[in-house]
């Protein structure tokens, strides 16, 4: 279902919140999100405690800081999209750091910024303790479609094998003198790109082949038959529950 090592995303521990199975996170996680995207913009307040539940979640992990923060670069896209917005959206404008802004654009920046970082935040807690290989049973638990189930499980497991023949192939060139200084180079990197996706096609078929003549008929195996307890989910729950009271008494204050 997965490769045989951990990803970097995860991070080893014998915590609470790593014995949880899996699937009750996912679940936890993703009623975590729907609760902090309902939560009206102007309730500041409330996404400061979105950000402590997480914090709390993170000790109970014993997922340092920095290990956090900087898994969460990923957004940084994001986060240069929301900044131009005040200064593109169009509305009233209010004057700040000597300049006039877009109300309404500073509104939907701090909307993406805040909900954007808690998504991502909550998102790494989840991949930091939860093997890889465990979402993926976690989700087959969930009765997710078996073929998307598979897709993510060879995705993942052969990222690292294309990843791999990439750094060959980057070191065959520098062994061969070849440097990418400039447009002149870039066919030559073209046809490095072409060749990977031929070596990458052709892995493909040889790793079906050798999956049919060992059975394979089209779905994989279910490996985790193993129930959640009534005290994991409740566990799980308490993250989301809290998020929802949170949500409900932005929409009320």
């Amino acid at each position: 279902m997965g490769a045989g090592h951990a990803h970097r995303l995860y991070r080893r521990g014998d915590s609470p919140v790593h014995r949880l199975p899996a699937h009750c996170k996912i679940i936890a996680a993703l009623a975590f999100v729907l609760a902090v995207v309902s939560t009206p913009r102007e309730a500041v307040w409330a996404f400061g405690l979105y950000a402590l539940l997480l914090a709390a979640v993170a000790v109970a992990a014993r997922v340092p800081p920095g290990h956090l923060l900087a898994r969460m670069l990923v957004e940084v896209p994001f986060v240069a999209f929301a900044v131009l917005l005040p200064f593109v959206a169009e509305g009233p404008r209010v004057h700040a750091l000597g300049t006039e802004l877009s109300e309404p654009g500073l509104w939907g920046a701090w909307n993406v910024l805040a909900k954007g970082t808690l998504g991502v935040a909550a998102s790494v807690l989840l991949a930091s303790t939860t093997e890889l290989r465990d979402l993926l049973l976690g989700l087959q638990r969930l009765r997710m479609p078996p073929l998307l189930v598979e897709i993510a499980s060879f995705m993942l497991r052969y990222a690292d094998v294309i990843t791999d023949e990439m750094r060959r192939m980057r070191i065959a060139r520098a062994s061969r003198g070849f440097t990418a200084r400039g447009p002149r180079q870039w066919g030559v990197l073209a046809k490095s790109a072409g060749a990977l996706f031929i070596r990458s096609y052709e892995r493909g078929e040889r790793v079906h082949l050798a999956m049919v003549s060992r059975g394979y008929t089209g779905s994989m195996p279910v490996l985790d038959e193993a129930a959640a307890t009534r005290a994991q989910w409740s566990s799980a729950a308490a993250l989301p529950l809290a998020a929802l009271a949170v949500c409900l008494l932005g929409w009320t204050l």
